[in-house]
């Protein structure tokens, strides 16, 4: 099974909406940044469910071979940071997603959206 980029960004974006993430936007930095292909960020309306949302992303992660590089924040569960290489995943807490407001941060990067396929 090859493995690409874009199955990752789809795996961790179905990962974190598996645990009701909210405002899942995926963001193709790829012209814009050497640190990543992609940004995805999400929020959730509590630590908790910060967590579970990290939880869930490491855990398909780990299931489907892929390899964290790091987590940051994680028991804090207001901003965690997930790296994944060429996927960079950020989950707030909503609070903070708005004061912090990476979209607008990294506006000139476009949107994808990998519809229902694969």
């Amino acid at each position: 099974m090859v493995k690409t980029v874009e199955a990752l960004a789809r795996l961790v974006a179905k990962a974190a909406e598996e645990k009701k993430a909210e405002n899942l936007v995926i963001m193709d930095i790829s012209k814009l940044s050497v640190i990543a292909d992609y940004f995805m960020i999400c929020h959730g309306n509590n630590e908790r469910q910060v967590q579970a949302i990290v939880n869930e992303i490491r855990e398909q992660a780990h299931k489907n071979g892929y390899q964290v590089r790091g987590i940051e924040g994680a028991d804090e569960g207001r901003w965690v940071l997930v790296d994944l290489g060429d996927v960079v995943i950020h989950v707030f807490h909503r609070e903070d997603r708005e004061f912090y407001n990476l979209e607008r941060l990294w506006a000139e990067a476009p949107l994808v959206s990998f519809g229902e396929e694969g």
